[in-house]
């Protein structure tokens, strides 16, 4: 089934791990009409949404690594190709990768919306050691934005692919974050 865009458009969300499966979840749409689209306006609104969420806990902002982010690409382009919505394979590239994914109705929100989504989830953050740090007792409800705000992670890359109906997005992280045991930041 589609969703009506007028208002509303669907949004899927995942953990930060393989384990768990992908959340269905309807956002509000901010805007009418055609997202703009484009690597330098993703990469821009994703170093922004990123560091913003990093500065408002006091932690120093992240690197964009071009090695991450045609990582990210490889595997988004994939999502679009073969319509699945799952975390790839660990171990991820030559270095340990953690991996936020974001799909969604093809055009139907900004960049800024989809890191936006992540960064929401800090509403449900507890200052607790991982993966106790959900306020909903579900650490997958968090776990993007911890990804985001891991005083660990020092680099960076995202990218986006579409497909008929849906955009796809990847970030790519290391170190890694939501490390069982430790704490965010």
């Amino acid at each position: 089934m589609r969703w009506n865009l007028g208002l509303m458009a669907l949004a899927l969300l995942a953990g930060c791990s393989a384990a768990a499966p992908p959340q269905r979840v309807v956002e509000e749409r901010a805007f009418s009409g055609q997202a703009a689209r484009g690597s330098a306006l993703l990469r821009h609104a994703m170093i922004e949404g990123h560091n913003d969420a990093r500065a408002a806990v006091g932690v120093p902002p992240l690197a964009w690594n071009a090695t991450l982010a045609a990582d990210a690409q490889a595997y988004a382009t994939e999502l679009a190709r073969t319509g699945r919505f799952e975390h790839s394979r660990e171990p991820r590239g030559r270095t340990p990768e953690g991996e936020n994914l974001w799909t969604g109705t093809r055009g139907a929100y900004r960049y800024e919306e989809m890191v936006g989504h992540w960064v929401d989830e800090g509403r449900y953050y507890r200052p607790r050691p991982t993966p106790d740090f959900s306020t909903t007792g579900r650490w997958e409800d968090v776990a993007h934005y911890t990804e985001i705000i891991w005083r660990g992670t020092t680099e960076f890359g995202c990218a986006a692919a579409s497909n008929a109906t849906d955009d796809y997005v990847v970030c790519r992280y290391t170190p890694p974050g939501n490390v069982v045991g430790q704490m965010a930041f």
